[in-house]
């Protein structure tokens, strides 16, 4: 997302884990979420487990106003499908293996697609509901 992107409403990272990155991990973590807040983006939405927490932690550490922590895609298409406003921009990024891209589907209505480009048997849960909290809740 760049500095330069104009918008009318709030800018949005669904960051998911960086996999297969070895010792350097954790940092690799830290480090998206420290260049979110440098990159003004009002939300992280952190998709999976503990590397998405670390990304979480740091980019509220460094400044992202809101951060949403879940654990998976389903959850968090629920959870923007409900947040999402009018001029917001959203950014998605994660591994090929995280298969994100499963979000943007959702969000707009496309059908869900596996690793493979099949479809994929699940779909959005309306029951999941993450909470959005402060950075300095964290």
């Amino acid at each position: 997302m760049s500095d330069e992107t104009a918008t009318s409403g709030r800018r949005i990272a669904v960051l998911g884990e960086m996999l297969e990155l070895g010792d350097g991990a954790v940092q690799a973590h830290r480090d998206v979420g420290r260049m979110a807040a440098e990159h003004g983006v009002d939300l992280v939405v952190a998709v999976g487990g503990d590397m998405a927490k670390q990304l979480a932690l740091s980019a509220g550490a460094a400044g992202v106003p809101d951060i949403a922590l879940v654990a998976d895609n389903d959850t968090a298409a629920a959870f923007l499908t409900r947040l999402l406003q009018p001029g917001d921009v959203v950014l998605i990024k994660a591994s090929r293996g995280g298969m994100l891209w499963q979000i943007a589907q959702q969000l707009t209505g496309q059908p869900v697609t596996g690793i493979d480009g099949k479809p994929f048997p699940e779909t959005c849960s309306p029951s999941a509901s993450p909470a959005l909290v402060d950075s300095t809740d964290l």
